[in-house]
C-alpha cells in the first residue's frame, strides 16, 4: 500500500507541475518586449541616421525608413494526458506488476512579430526634413534647460546678421566670431536665469513670442553680458523683450531674427565635417570642405 500511495504522490506532483507551466505569458512578456523594442528601433535610428550622413558626404541621397507599427503576437497550447489501471484486489507482491500508471504532456510555443516598415518620402520627407526648424522651437529648448552652447550652432545658421560656419556646399565659409560670441553670452544669460521667452495671445490666430532678457536684479557680470549681447545683435539694451522672427536680418532694433536649419540642412553641415580620404577627394568622389582644409590651417568648429 505505501508503494501505491507513493506513485499516487509522485503522480500529482508531476501533474501538478505541467498545470504551472500553464500560466498566462501576456503580463510577463510586456516589460520585456516594450524595452527590447524599444532599444531596437533607436539603435537603428541612430545607424540609419549616420548612414545617411555619410551618404550626404558623397552627394547620395539620403533615404529614411521608418518603423511604422509593430503587433507581436505569442500563441502557448499545452496539453497533459493521464491514464491508469489499478487492479483491485490480489496479494500485495501482485501490486507491483498488475498496477499501471502513465503521463504525458504536450506544449507549443509560437511568437510570430509583425513589423511594417514604411519610406519617408515625398511631402512627408518634405515636411519631415526640409522645412526649417521654428525659431520658438529653438527657444523652448533652451527654456527646457538644453544648454545654448550645443543647441544654438546646430539648429541656427545666422541670427540679426552674424552667420555661423557652413563646412560643405558653394556657400562654404567659416563662421563669424560675433555669431559664436552671441552663442557664449546665450550661455551666460541662460545659467544666470536672465533669459526666458513668452507667448502673447492675439486677435487673430497667430501667437507671437518673445524673448525677454532680465536686467534687474541680477550680478553686473549678467548685466554686461546683456549689454554685449545687444551690441552684437544691433538690438536696443533697455527694450527688455524682443520679438522672434524667421529671418536672417532684423527688421528693427527690438527683433530678434534667426535662420534656423532644416534637419536635412543639418545633416548636411555634419556630413561636411566627416573626415574621408585624400583619394576620395582628388578622384571627384565627393567635394573637399572645411575639414579636408583644417590641415591647412582653416578653423573648424565641430558640432558632435
Amino acid at each position: 500500500m505505501c508503494r501505491m500511495t507513493s506513485k499516487y504522490a509522485c503522480l500529482a506532483f508531476l501533474i501538478g507541475v505541467l498545470l504551472a507551466g500553464c500560466s498566462t505569458i501576456g503580463p510577463q512578456s510586456v516589460s520585456r518586449d516594450r524595452f527590447d523594442y524599444n532599444k531596437a528601433i533607436s539603435d537603428s535610428w541612430k545607424e540609419q541616421t549616420l548612414l545617411n550622413i555619410v551618404k550626404l558626404r558623397y552627394a547620395d541621397m539620403p533615404l529614411f525608413v521608418e518603423v511604422a507599427s509593430i503587433v507581436s503576437g505569442y500563441t502557448l497550447e499545452s496539453s497533459v494526458n493521464l491514464s491508469a489501471k489499478i487492479f483491485d484486489g490480489g496479494s500485495p507482491a501482485e501490486w507491483g506488476t498488475t498496477n499501471s500508471a502513465s503521463i504525458g504532456g504536450a506544449g507549443k510555443y509560437t511568437d510570430r512579430p509583425t513589423i511594417t516598415y514604411s519610406p519617408i518620402t515625398g511631402s512627408h520627407f518634405n515636411k519631415t526634413f526640409m522645412t526649417p526648424i521654428p525659431p520658438t522651437s529653438v527657444l523652448f529648448m533652451l527654456q527646457a534647460g538644453w544648454p545654448a552652447e550645443l543647441v544654438l550652432p546646430i539648429t541656427v545658421e545666422a541670427i540679426n546678421g552674424q552667420r555661423a560656419q557652413r563646412s560643405v556646399g558653394f556657400r562654404e565659409r567659416g563662421g563669424q566670431a560675433g555669431f559664436y560670441r552671441i552663442v557664449e553670452l546665450f550661455g551666460e544669460l541662460q545659467r544666470g536665469g536672465a533669459v526666458g521667452m513668452r507667448v502673447n495671445k492675439n486677435d487673430n490666430l497667430n501667437d507671437s513670442t518673445v524673448i525677454v532678457i532680465r536686467r534687474t536684479n541680477v550680478t553686473p557680470e549678467i548685466r554686461a553680458a546683456s549689454n554685449e549681447l545687444a551690441g552684437l545683435l544691433g538690438i536696443r539694451a533697455n527694450a527688455g523683450e524682443y520679438t522672434i522672427s524667421f529671418g536672417e536680418v532684423a527688421r528693427s532694433d527690438n527683433e530678434l531674427a534667426m535662420l534656423t536649419r532644416s534637419t536635412l540642412a543639418i545633416m548636411v553641415e555634419l556630413a561636411g565635417q566627416v573626415r574621408v580620404p585624400a583619394s576620395h577627394v582628388t578622384e571627384g568622389r565627393t567635394l573637399p570642405s572645411l575639414s579636408d582644409k583644417e590641415a591647412g590651417g582653416a578653423e573648424v568648429r565641430r558640432l558632435v
